[in-house]
Protein backbone atom coordinates (compact mmCIF):
# COMPACT_ATOMS: atom_id res chain seq x y z
CA UNK A 1 0.00 0.00 0.00
CA UNK A 2 1.46 3.37 -1.04
CA UNK A 3 1.58 6.62 0.83
CA UNK A 4 -1.64 8.65 0.81
CA UNK A 5 -1.93 11.20 -1.96
CA UNK A 6 -1.00 14.61 -0.74
CA UNK A 7 -3.25 17.38 -1.93
CA UNK A 8 -1.29 20.57 -2.57
CA UNK A 9 -2.55 23.67 -0.84
CA UNK A 10 -4.38 25.87 -3.30
CA UNK A 11 -4.65 29.63 -3.08
CA UNK A 12 -7.73 31.21 -4.64
CA UNK A 13 -8.19 34.94 -5.14
CA UNK A 14 -11.77 36.17 -5.37
CA UNK A 15 -13.74 39.40 -5.71
CA UNK A 16 -15.24 40.08 -2.28
CA UNK A 17 -17.29 42.97 -3.71
CA UNK A 18 -19.16 40.56 -5.98
CA UNK A 19 -22.28 39.09 -4.32
CA UNK A 20 -22.15 36.06 -6.61
CA UNK A 21 -18.50 35.45 -5.77
CA UNK A 22 -19.15 35.78 -2.02
CA UNK A 23 -21.96 33.22 -2.22
CA UNK A 24 -19.88 30.81 -4.25
CA UNK A 25 -16.89 31.13 -1.92
CA UNK A 26 -19.16 30.51 1.09
CA UNK A 27 -20.29 27.21 -0.46
CA UNK A 28 -16.72 26.26 -1.36
CA UNK A 29 -15.51 27.02 2.19
CA UNK A 30 -18.12 24.59 3.51
CA UNK A 31 -16.86 21.94 1.07
CA UNK A 32 -13.25 22.55 2.15
CA UNK A 33 -13.40 20.57 5.41
CA UNK A 34 -9.65 19.86 5.33
CA UNK A 35 -8.58 23.48 4.87
CA UNK A 36 -6.84 22.67 1.59
CA UNK A 37 -7.80 25.99 -0.02
CA UNK A 38 -6.70 29.44 1.10
CA UNK A 39 -9.40 31.88 -0.01
CA UNK A 40 -7.96 35.38 -0.42
CA UNK A 41 -10.19 38.40 -0.94
CA UNK A 42 -8.39 40.27 -3.73
CA UNK A 43 -9.43 43.78 -2.64
CA UNK A 44 -7.87 43.41 0.81
CA UNK A 45 -4.98 41.05 0.02
CA UNK A 46 -1.63 42.21 1.40
CA UNK A 47 0.01 41.17 -1.84
CA UNK A 48 -1.17 40.00 -5.22
CA UNK A 49 0.77 37.74 -7.56
CA UNK A 50 -0.40 39.77 -10.56
CA UNK A 51 -2.00 43.16 -11.21
CA UNK A 52 -5.04 43.52 -8.91
CA UNK A 53 -7.34 44.64 -11.76
CA UNK A 54 -6.39 41.55 -13.75
CA UNK A 55 -6.87 39.43 -10.64
CA UNK A 56 -10.40 40.80 -10.24
CA UNK A 57 -11.34 40.39 -13.91
CA UNK A 58 -11.05 36.59 -13.89
CA UNK A 59 -10.92 33.83 -11.28
CA UNK A 60 -7.30 33.00 -10.33
CA UNK A 61 -5.75 30.15 -8.35
CA UNK A 62 -2.35 28.64 -7.64
CA UNK A 63 -1.67 25.02 -6.73
CA UNK A 64 1.21 24.85 -4.29
CA UNK A 65 4.22 26.62 -5.77
CA UNK A 66 2.94 26.19 -9.33
CA UNK A 67 2.01 28.96 -11.71
CA UNK A 68 -0.98 31.23 -11.15
CA UNK A 69 -3.73 30.08 -13.51
CA UNK A 70 -7.04 31.70 -14.35
CA UNK A 71 -10.49 30.93 -15.68
CA UNK A 72 -11.51 27.29 -15.97
CA UNK A 73 -7.96 26.14 -15.16
CA UNK A 74 -8.20 27.99 -11.83
CA UNK A 75 -11.54 26.38 -11.01
CA UNK A 76 -10.09 22.97 -11.91
CA UNK A 77 -7.09 23.58 -9.63
CA UNK A 78 -9.41 24.44 -6.75
CA UNK A 79 -11.76 21.52 -7.47
CA UNK A 80 -8.86 19.06 -7.28
CA UNK A 81 -8.33 20.11 -3.65
CA UNK A 82 -11.97 19.52 -2.66
CA UNK A 83 -12.94 15.84 -2.32
CA UNK A 84 -16.48 16.28 -3.63
CA UNK A 85 -15.30 18.20 -6.73
CA UNK A 86 -11.97 16.41 -7.25
CA UNK A 87 -13.28 14.14 -10.07
CA UNK A 88 -14.32 17.22 -12.06
CA UNK A 89 -10.93 18.84 -11.43
CA UNK A 90 -9.13 15.70 -12.57
CA UNK A 91 -11.33 15.46 -15.67
CA UNK A 92 -10.37 19.06 -16.49
CA UNK A 93 -6.79 17.90 -17.02
CA UNK A 94 -8.07 16.78 -20.42
CA UNK A 95 -7.47 19.64 -22.86
CA UNK A 96 -10.86 19.03 -24.49
CA UNK A 97 -12.77 19.20 -21.22
CA UNK A 98 -10.78 22.24 -20.09
CA UNK A 99 -11.63 24.02 -23.36
CA UNK A 100 -15.34 23.28 -22.83
CA UNK A 101 -15.20 24.55 -19.27
CA UNK A 102 -13.34 27.69 -20.40
CA UNK A 103 -16.04 28.36 -23.01
CA UNK A 104 -18.68 28.15 -20.28
CA UNK A 105 -16.64 30.42 -18.01
CA UNK A 106 -16.29 33.03 -20.77
CA UNK A 107 -20.05 32.96 -21.27
CA UNK A 108 -20.52 33.48 -17.54
CA UNK A 109 -18.14 36.48 -17.63
CA UNK A 110 -20.31 38.11 -20.31
CA UNK A 111 -23.48 37.79 -18.23
CA UNK A 112 -21.82 38.35 -14.83
CA UNK A 113 -22.58 42.12 -14.69
CA UNK A 114 -26.30 41.45 -15.24
CA UNK A 115 -26.29 38.71 -12.62
CA UNK A 116 -24.55 41.04 -10.17
CA UNK A 117 -27.20 43.70 -10.72
CA UNK A 118 -29.93 41.13 -10.10
CA UNK A 119 -28.14 40.06 -6.93
CA UNK A 120 -27.96 43.69 -5.77
CA UNK A 121 -24.23 44.14 -6.25
CA UNK A 122 -22.03 46.28 -8.40
CA UNK A 123 -21.97 45.89 -12.18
Amino acid sequence: MGAPLSIPRVTVWYDGDCPLCRREIAVLRRLDRRGAVAFVEAHTADSCPIDRAELLARFHAQEGDGPVVNGAAAFAAMWRALPLLRPLGLAARSPTILRLLESGYRLFLRIRPRLQRLAGGRA
